[in-house]
């Protein structure tokens, strides 16, 4: 039987109502971004600290007491990140100059060795589209909408130390939201595990490769190791795209001071940390791989960065893969997750009739 007129009517209205309805919700969150940013962050730092608070309430510390140590040690990591940052600034203003000079014997080899091949090229012209300054301000303009943050320090812990308390029963609470007092809907669990199983990994995963990355650094010598490793760190939660942005500047700094050779060891450090990380540990981790497509992430780049600025940018892939767990854990987005996936694997009988039930 074909469908009536007015079933395709409706269908249309309720597509271009819901349609009507996202755009509207992206127009608030963007006007209360000065509220929503600081919260997300809040509750992006809370999930993270969670397994740190009960690891500790195992080893018979008392809840108050377990959270207000996780909070102590995250208000020391923000301490320690103000100042590296901030001594890392400062002290590459002063060496200004001196990879000024560096960056012009670089070229002078780099010019040499071209006109050997007929490619003819001014010192000049290679200093005017290669600033040295570049290379810093890229990952401070990565770390500033963090750093913007500083001012809402307090509400922020705050919110954090609330959530802490009431995660414990976050799960209930929302079953009782969804009507479902006896506790059927097990998507709901499966839906919070698998957030903060993913989140609790990526991080892990993350600090691994900063500290890895830095340590690398650090062996060949480059300047500011210590900031390249936090870059690294923060933009290990953006899969491809995030190695490639954190490795600029390091690589850049690496060739200022030593050259190609140098210059090169260091883009091979990232790209072991990325293989090895992102491709082995990662999905061994977590059982299972929960990548998005390139495509995906960045899209999901540009969109969040567009709603929430740097710090939305920063947060994108997570706030994309919760929305991507969400749709895994309900039967109606299934399909759409399976979209958001990176490389699907063909699905045996098996698989088929558990997606089935």
């Amino acid at each position: 039987m074909a469908p009536s007129p007015f079933n395709q009517a409706s269908v249309a209205l309720q597509t271009t109502l819901m349609l009507a309805s996202l755009v509207v919700i992206f127009a608030g969150i963007k006007a209360a971004s000065a509220i929503v940013v600081p919260f997300l962050l809040a509750l992006f730092i809370a999930i993270i600290c969670s397994p740190l608070v009960r690891m500790l309430m195992r080893i018979r510390f008392p809840r108050g007491l377990a959270i207000i140590t996780v909070i102590l040690l995250v208000l020391l990591f923000g301490l320690w990140l103000g100042s590296v940052v901030g001594s890392s600034i400062a002290d590459f203003r002063s060496q200004l100059p001196n990879y000024r000079e560096q960056l012009t014997e670089q070229f002078r080899v780099v010019v040499d060795f071209l006109a050997q091949f007929n490619v003819n090229l001014s010192i000049e012209q290679l200093r005017n589209q290669f600033d040295p300054s570049r290379a810093m301000s890229l990952a401070t303009d990565i770390l500033s909408g963090v750093g913007n943050l500083l001012a809402n320090t307090l509400l922020i812990l705050l919110a954090v130390v609330f959530m802490l308390f009431e995660a414990s029963g976050i799960n209930l609470k929302l079953h009782y939201a969804l009507d479902d007092p006896d506790m059927r809907l097990n998507q709901i669990d499966r839906f919070l595990e698998s957030v903060n199983r993913y989140l609790a990994i990526k991080t892990l995963v993350s600090l691994i490769t900063g500290v890895f990355c830095g340590f690398g650094l650090y062996l060949i010598g480059v300047d500011y190791f210590m900031l390249w490793g936090l870059v690294a760190f923060l933009l290990n939660y953006i899969p491809n795209i995030g190695s490639i942005i954190a490795a600029i500047p390091a690589v850049a700094v690496a060739f200022i001071q030593f050259g190609f050779g140098a210059a090169a060891a260091s883009a091979g450090i990232y790209v072991v940390a990325n293989m090895v990380m992102g491709n082995v540990v990662e999905p061994r981790l977590m059982g299972r791989s929960l990548g998005l497509s390139t495509l995906v992430v960045f899209l999901s780049l540009i969109f969040w960065g567009w709603l929430l600025g740097s710090v939305g940018m920063l947060l994108s892939v997570p706030l994309t893969m919760i929305v991507k767990i969400g749709l895994e854990s309900s039967q109606g987005g299934r399909w759409l997750a399976a979209l958001l996936e990176g490389e699907l694997q063909p699905m045996t009988s098996k698989a088929a009739e558990d997606n089935a039930e």
